[in-house]
């Protein structure tokens, strides 16, 4: 199966995926009515500037000292988005602003490790 189809069929409060490998952007939203849905030049924008930049900086911020970097979350006024790199890329995953995004890190970690490998298996 697909990466970005098995994330966003994960679970029913992920409304949109998207996984960018070098060049290639792959992404995908749940339902095109969603409320408080970003457009989709502003997700493309997210994945090509502003998630390669926060892992980028919370990357290295965790190469100081801290053992390295799991993922980054953040509180968006409308959802939440989970960022974890991954080999030549990352995963961006947008989930419901009324769920609890940490509950659902385990399941996106098994997923993640289902298509990327072992080493995706820590959170």
């Amino acid at each position: 199966m697909d990466i970005v189809e098995d994330l966003l069929n994960a679970d029913p409060a992920i409304r949109y995926v998207a996984v960018k490998q070098g060049d290639d952007l792959r992404m995908r939203q749940k339902d095109a009515g969603l409320a408080g849905a970003s457009s989709s030049e502003s997700d493309t924008y997210e994945e090509w500037l502003t998630n390669p930049v926060l892992l980028l900086a919370a990357g290295n911020r965790g190469q100081l000292g801290c053992g390295g970097l799991s993922y980054v979350l953040v509180r968006y006024g409308n959802f939440w988005q989970f960022v974890r790199a991954v080999p030549g890329g990352h995963v961006s995953v947008c989930i419901d602003q009324a769920s609890d995004p940490v509950a659902l890190v385990p399941t996106l970690f098994e997923r993640l490790a289902a298509h990327f490998g072992e080493r995706q298996r820590t959170y």
